[in-house]
């Protein structure tokens, strides 16, 4: 197994790891029983009630990991990890929200996280959140997060509804009135995590876990391609946009895009076919998979890929760097997955980043 060695010159970094922040969860129960309760009642139905039965048991097994800093640290040092970028759990996301309640939940999420890396500084670093339900809100939540609280990004969902529709998916990656989100995010260099929570499939997937194993690779998929094929990042190509589990279907499938991009004038809205834009993303290796993960890495290039593990949730990885290396990738590959394509897009302990000079 590996371990934490606190002088390694280029730190392993685990960039898909969550926190969870119960006075968030309070915050808006308070604040908005009604949506709260219907956003519950969705979840029951989206996953059935064997699997919400099973996920409130993991939660409850593993509530020390998501909440107490010491065990997370213990972790982290038998995993061979030494930096977590950490992210609140999905579950947070609340985009039933109206405005007002939305901006106050992420911004207090943005204060909460910077508040747990605070306590570890040189392993932590974080992620905050904005309210991708409400677009002209999403600027100011982001410069929050990365002005105000000094985190390095936020981390987003696949979609979000309105609060009047919210079983409809009404806000795709691609809506024209994210555009100044996409734009500031730019210009800060900020890092934008694509995390889906919740599945417009509802209940197709309500057994077997399906809500899960088949709606995460999904929504990964239908989210990156509103990105590529509606040109956001032709208009931002230094846009800094990483995908959890890996990008899920997308990666090693875009033949097919590529030929509708080729014969459907509808589908030709980015300027080059969608595959080449494998190469302006990033992904975690959070795949399950040594070949999986080899795959993605001829995919999408060794630069792309950064170590994931989704820690603490019994769908992440308990040993994610001893899975990067049971994929046999080259020497140098692995280590860029492992350590060197986060030094080069800056994803370092906080501790780290504040001593930088100009920081």
């Amino acid at each position: 197994m590996s371990t934490h060695s606190a002088d390694r010159q280029t730190p392993t970094v685990d960039v898909h790891a969550h926190i969870l922040l119960p006075a968030l969860q309070q915050l808006v129960a308070e604040a908005d029983p009604d949506g709260f309760g219907a956003q519950q009642a969705l979840e029951v139905r989206r996953n059935g009630p064997e699997s919400m039965a099973a996920s409130g048991r993991m939660i409850k097994e593993r509530w020390p990991q998501l909440t107490d800093l010491d065990r997370r640290l213990a972790d982290m040092d038998a995993q061979g990890v030494d930096v977590q970028l950490v992210s609140p759990s999905p579950s947070h996301f609340y985009y039933f929200a109206g405005e007002e309640l939305a901006l106050q939940v992420a911004m207090s999420a943005n204060q909460a996280v910077r508040e747990f890396v605070d306590r570890a500084p040189e392993r932590l670093n974080g992620l905050g959140l904005v309210p991708l339900q409400h677009p002209a809100l999403l600027v100011e939540a982001l410069e929050h997060a990365v002005l105000e609280c000094g985190l390095l990004g936020v981390e987003i969902g696949s979609f979000a509804a309105t609060p009047e529709d919210p079983e409809r998916s009404t806000v795709e990656l691609s809506d024209p009135r994210l555009e100044p989100f996409w734009g500031r995010a730019e210009e800060l260099g900020a890092l934008v995590f694509l995390h889906p929570f919740g599945c417009s499939l509802d209940e197709r997937l309500d057994r077997f876990y399906l809500a899960n194993t088949v709606s995460q690779p999904a929504e990964n998929a239908v989210a990156l391609s509103h990105l590529i094929f509606s040109g956001v990042l032709d208009r931002h190509p230094d846009l800094k946009v990483l995908a959890a589990h890996g990008g899920g279907y997308l990666p090693t499938t875009l033949g097919r895009s590529d030929h509708a991009w080729r014969v459907r004038p509808e589908a030709h809205c980015c300027a080059q076919p969608p595959s080449s834009y494998l190469t302006k993303l990033y992904f975690d290796s959070l795949v399950h998979s040594p070949g999986e993960l080899r795959a993605l890495v001829a995919a999408a290039g060794p630069e792309q890929v950064l170590l994931g593990s989704d820690y603490p949730f019994d769908m992440g990885s308990d040993l994610p760097v001893d899975e990067v290396q049971a994929a046999g990738l080259a020497a140098g590959d692995e280590a860029q997955v492992l350590a060197g394509n986060a030094r080069t897009l800056g994803i370092t302990a906080a501790a780290a980043l504040a001593a930088r000079p100009n920081a």
